[in-house]
């Protein structure tokens, strides 16, 4: 009877040692999860007949991934959030609470760096009940640590894919801008962005129409990332095909919104400031869609608001109440477009740099250079937000004509 005793044991453990080699195989071979969760079904029903179990295993809520040889369905039902807690094997009559899984014998956790990250709920245990709950324990840690490492390395596979897909749409954004702004006696023009992330939503350009006129435009899509950098490219190539298309800037508008609202189908907009300036004419044509006003500066008005125009690109069609702005005998000026990530930046109060700083500063600061009253405003930017983080892209875009 003895003999007979061992070489049970015996046989059961060569079963267990074989069942493993399997599962380590198929591990190196990387076969799917799917997979793996079968030959963990079949080893233990099958090879060591274990004759109820219900596998669950937690990927943002507990799944049921495993379930035989018993009365509920355990594939519908939900584990609570204590289980988290869960370290050592328990008896299910430890459990005070009666429940569905007083069905089974014994609960074993399957735990990694102090994380449960899968339970094991058996029932029909043979005469040996400490030798399989330590099989099963050593199996399912096996598999599962095996899934968690495929579940990371699929997760970096998509992060690379991402940082790639950033890449190439923040080389895309990159093409948007004017490879190289003029800088003459006559004409200067500075621009700075300061993205949030890898990839914003924000545009400016300069555009020659002919020896005498240009157009200067900034632009604010709403989102981030590849979707507002895609859109934006879409604008930039519609704006300058329409620019030789028809020279009046209210067309242009009109045009540009209809193409937003098809593309965007209303899930998304763009506020716009366009300006055509007139050397010879000395005049100024702008519409503004939506866009934090431009400031405009001359010695006789002193700081003005660009705010004539319409309503943001993209939100319905026609546009309402559009207005082109017009503006006579402009000769000797600086013209200053930003987006909103510059005037809605935080400071440790929950306060907004906003507006009004902006008037101060370039009816005190209107003759600096260029370059300098970027780098001013960025300094004090930089002094006002504390210890805030900028919440938004920002773009500057100044023009002086003397």
């Amino acid at each position: 009877m003895a003999d007979q005793e061992i070489r049970k044991r015996l046989d059961r453990k060569e079963l267990e040692l074989n069942a493993l080699l399997e599962i380590t195989q198929a591990i190196n071979s990387n076969v799917p999860e799917a997979s793996l969760y079968k030959i963990f079904h079949f080893t233990l029903r099958s090879n060591l007949n274990i004759k109820k179990l219900a596998l669950y295993v937690f990927d943002e809520q507990w799944n049921c991934q495993v379930n035989f040889g018993t009365k509920n369905n355990f594939s519908k039902l939900q584990l609570d959030d204590r289980f988290h807690l869960t370290r050592q094997p328990h008896k299910m009559t430890d459990f005070e609470q009666e429940c569905e899984f007083h069905e089974f014998d014994m609960l074993i956790p399957v735990a990694h760096e102090n994380t449960t990250l899968a339970v094991v709920f058996v029932g029909g245990l043979d005469d040996n009940p400490q030798d399989a709950v330590r099989f099963i324990q050593a199996l399912s840690n096996i598999i599962i640590v095996a899934i968690e490492n495929k579940k990371l390395a699929r997760k970096q596979l998509e992060q690379e894919a991402f940082r790639k897909e950033l890449e190439i749409a923040s080389d895309v954004q990159q093409f948007l801008f004017p490879e190289k702004l003029p800088n003459t006696e006559r004409l200067k023009l500075e621009a700075s962005y300061l993205p949030h992330d890898l990839v914003g939503g924000d545009y400016y350009d300069f555009i020659p129409i002919n020896k005498n006129q240009f157009l200067l435009c900034v632009a604010d899509v709403s989102g981030k990332g590849i979707p507002a950098a895609l859109m934006m490219s879409n604008f930039q190539a519609s704006l300058r095909t329409l620019l030789r298309q028809m020279p009046n800037l209210t067309e242009i508008v009109e045009a540009l919104n209809y193409q937003v609202l098809e593309n965007a189908k209303g899930e998304k907009f763009i506020t716009f400031f366009a300006a055509i300036y007139d050397i010879n004419l000395k005049t100024l044509v702008y519409v503004n869609s939506g866009h934090n006003p431009p400031l405009l500066y001359d010695k006789k008005h002193g700081v003005r608001l660009l705010e004539d125009g319409s309503t943001v690109l993209g939100a319905m069609h026609p546009l309402p109440f559009l207005k082109e702005g017009f503006i006579t005998d402009l000769d000797d000026f600086l013209l200053f477009c930003y987006t909103d990530g510059l005037t809605e930046t935080l400071n440790e109060k929950g306060e907004e740099y906003g507006q009004q700083a902006l008037i101060d500063y370039f009816t005190e600061n209107n003759q600096k250079e260029l370059k300098t009253i970027h780098q001013d405003i960025i300094v004090r930017l930089d002094g006002f937000k504390g210890k805030n983080s900028y919440r938004d892209d920002i773009t500057m875009l100044s023009c002086r004509v003397s």
